[in-house]
């Protein structure tokens, strides 16, 4: 299957290791694309969660093909966020084609894009990390329910819902939270002259441009893999949100990615992540 080429590929909060990520469906889009470069835009490994010890062999599957990539010279830079934070220990670390950063600025045709996670603008982080958490884990068994939900829409001949992006769209705080975060974002990004400003951490795909008195951005959000199944694409000097649910015409097809293969186990896991650096070339023993 001919690949389609994309310049500039960001993706973000995938949960890898939760009950919601779509694995399935992100690799099968994963496959169809040949980016140039990619950026991870944080939470892309869910380690607040990992200690359930839930790892279907899918989601290994993600982690080997990002790894492919990086073998094969494609500019990955993985953007650390907030349920992955323990890799901003690492930042400034380069492998190969691999950066671990905490925000990357990149030139495209002659303007200046920001991308960051986004976690920075959210006050429960700052003060209150264990709500946070608190809610998280809340967050996915919600998610088991709404899988229970969907299965049962799937036999009736219904589209999937979303449980939790009703609970948000229909409860004025949360919209406000979104709408604060998106200024607060374009703010910054106008006081320091950027041109795009592109984050993650809400869930919330978005393409639009921010007007304040002191000048005007174009502030990009990636989505995630839990709900909305997004990505971002820039080619040829346009940005574009990617659809899983549009382009690959499956609303009323999704499989459900809970019946998965057997889990890995912890030492299992880091095993398998060992042995896919090692077969990619990426690392080297003695």
């Amino acid at each position: 299957m001919k690949k389609r080429p994309v310049d500039i590929l960001v993706v973000s909060d995938i949960h890898l290791g939760t009950y919601g990520c779509h694995s399935k469906e992100l690799l099968k889009y994963l496959k169809s694309i040949a980016p140039k470069q990619v950026i991870l835009n944080g939470d892309i490994i869910d380690i607040w969660q990992f200690n359930k010890r839930y790892w279907p062999k899918s989601h290994m599957k993600v982690i080997k093909l990002f790894m492919d990539w990086i073998a094969k010279g494609v500019k990955v830079y993985y953007v650390t966020g907030n349920h992955d934070e323990m890799l901003r220990k690492f930042t400034g670390f380069q492998m190969g084609s691999l950066h671990i950063v905490n925000k990357v600025v990149l030139p495209l045709n002659g303007k200046k894009a920001w991308f960051f996670h986004g976690d920075v603008f959210d006050v429960t982080m700052q003060h209150s990390k264990w709500v946070a958490k608190l809610g998280a884990k809340g967050y996915d068994l919600l998610i088991l329910l709404n899988r229970a939900i969907n299965f049962i829409s799937k036999k009736l001949g219904k589209g999937p819902i979303s449980m939790s992006k009703k609970i948000k769209n229909g409860v004025k705080s949360a919209v406000k939270f979104i709408n604060n975060f998106e200024r607060t974002a374009a703010d910054i990004a106008i006081e320091n002259q950027y041109d795009y400003v592109v984050c993650g951490h809400i869930h919330q795909p978005e393409i639009r441009q921010i007007k304040t008195d002191h000048g005007q951005v174009t502030y990009l959000n990636s989505g995630d893999w839990i709900e909305n199944l997004t990505a971002l694409e820039y080619n040829n000097g346009q940005w574009q949100l990617y659809k899983y649910y549009e382009d690959f015409n499956t609303v009323n097809k999704l499989e459900d990615t809970h019946d998965e293969l057997p889990v890995l186990e912890k030492e299992e896991l880091f095993q398998s992540l060992m042995d896919e650096f090692q077969t990619s070339g990426l690392l080297k023993v003695k």
